[in-house]
């Protein structure tokens, strides 16, 4: 484990009057880091990009997804060519198209000059490939996680998740979703061209100088989460997107290190979530304003069929931030209508529960620790009996914002705040992070399903990633 710097809580609370810091990144500061140093018309003005929609290569009965992790240099801006990280591209990766039932094989190559490991986010599968610190990918070598899809359909999302380094690898641009389909989300009247009207969204911020990424987090940033002052939407700076007069379906992915969104578009029309982390609601929730804190994932459906010819921006209201420029430039050539039920979500009895966890979010400057401990490799922090019905409290004793997430399955929001009623209805739904502001608590009830390895051990954390590198996260094995 790196070496760790300490202060008090008493002297964080100091240092948060000095500087005006607050949680989930406080728009009032600049981030340290420089910022971008790019003049305004240097930036490139884009069409959004789309990540390749990458189809599986069917050898052998088994579906091969090939993805090479390499250094590359991405078009930011007009004049300067920026280092990234990628995955089969100059920055983030392409989208993988899964069905419910498929056997996959992700082949990640390692092509860096450093270790790294690669996670299936909100995937449910085998501890020994989940993509954790305990499978790390040596420079050189090529790591797969084969397994068969078993879930609902979903968007997922998968990124490194290195010991110490998550953040960083993130930052430099590694990350890319993962869409599961299934026979329900298939009948279902929903938008469903990609990159025509069913649109990947993959919104991020970054500190910029000279035209580089700077990550360069100071005790504060990695206190607070490290926040950027630039802010992009699949790799592009405020880019531009036309489309057709109709239903629109957005998968968004709030892929920041630390920031939380808050959603929603320049003339304060509504639109409606259709799916959590996980899977469908089981009906639409209507809503002018998306909060989403770092990895949690929202779908919606915005109905543009009378908005030919306007344009209207997707906005980010916390930091007073555009992130895309919609033009609704063409008039619709396939039409859909939204239903008002989507799929019918299994609940778990709390009365059936074997056992209530607790969990305490607490740390000081410089660390963090999850019920009084800081993460160690080498210890499991919980066991899990396979099948139990369990009710998990976690609460946030700091100062500052956290999120907690889970790996392996999916949870349902009981409580929040001590009240079920505090449970916004987009909410509802498959969860496998829920964000938790400073001084709340959620409850939670979840279920390990179908796969147990008493030595090989899952992930739970905060996925603010300065904090999980920082030592807030946990590892659990299922057992029988």
């Amino acid at each position: 484990m790196k070496r760790r710097e300490f202060l008090t809580l008493s002297s964080v609370a100091a240092l948060y009057v000095i500087t005006g810091y607050g949680g989930g990144g406080d728009s009032s500061t600049t981030p340290p880091g420089g910022g971008s140093s790019i003049p305004p018309d240097d930036i490139t003005t884009k069409a959004l990009p789309i990540p390749e929609l990458l189809y599986p290569t069917d050898r052998e009965g088994r579906k091969h997804y090939d993805l090479n992790v390499q250094e590359a240099k991405h078009d930011f801006f007009n004049s300067i060519e920026t280092d990234t990280f990628a995955i089969n591209s100059t920055y983030l990766g392409p989208t993988l198209l899964m069905q419910n039932g498929d056997n996959v094989s992700i082949n990640y190559k390692n092509n860096l000059d450093e270790l790294i490991t690669m996670h299936g986010h909100g995937m449910h599968v085998p501890p020994s490939m989940d993509g954790t610190p305990h499978q790390p990918i040596s420079p050189g070598a090529t790591w797969s996680a084969v397994y068969t899809v078993n879930q609902k359909a979903c968007t997922n999302w998968y990124h490194p998740h290195t010991m110490d380094k998550t953040a960083e690898h993130v930052y430099k641009g590694l990350a890319g979703l993962i869409i599961i389909e299934d026979s329900e989300s298939r009948s279902l009247d929903l938008p469903k061209r990609y990159g025509i009207d069913d649109i990947p969204l993959v919104l991020q911020d970054r500190n910029f100088n000279n035209g580089q990424i700077v990550y360069n987090p100071g005790m504060m940033d990695i206190m607070r989460g490290y926040t950027g002052d630039t802010f992009i939407a699949n790799g592009a700076i405020e880019p531009t997107l036309d489309l057709e007069a109709k239903e629109i379906r957005f998968r968004i992915l709030n892929g920041s290190n630390s920031s939380v969104y808050e959603l929603g578009f320049s003339d304060g029309r509504s639109f409606k979530q259709i799916a959590t982390d996980n899977a469908f609601l089981e009906s639409p929730v209507e809503m002018t304003r998306l909060t989403l804190s770092p990895a949690e994932r929202a779908e919606i459906i915005v109905d543009l069929s009378n908005a030919l010819n306007q344009t209207i921006v997707l906005k980010e209201f916390r930091h007073s931030k555009d992130f895309i420029t919609v033009n609704v430039s063409k008039s619709a050539t396939a039409t859909t209508t939204l239903p008002n039920n989507l799929t019918t979500l299994t609940k778990y009895d709390p009365s059936t529960a074997a056992r209530t966890r607790p969990f305490v979010l607490s740390g000081m400057m410089g660390s963090f620790e999850i019920n009084g401990k800081s993460m160690d490799i080498g210890r499991i922090d919980e066991n899990v009996l396979l099948g139990d019905v369990e009710i998990w409290e976690v609460s946030n004793e700091m100062m500052v914002d956290h999120n907690f997430h889970i790996h392996a399955t999916y949870f349902m929001l009981m409580e929040r705040n001590g009240s079920a009623a505090n449970v916004a209805p987009n909410e509802k739904g498959y969860k496998d992070v829920v964000y938790i502001p400073s001084g709340e608590s959620v409850k939670f009830i979840v279920k390990m399903t179908d796969y147990a390895d008493d030595t090989v051990p899952y992930m739970y954390h905060c996925h603010f990633l300065e904090h999980e590198d920082a030592g807030m996260m946990g590892q659990f094995v299922v057992t029988v």
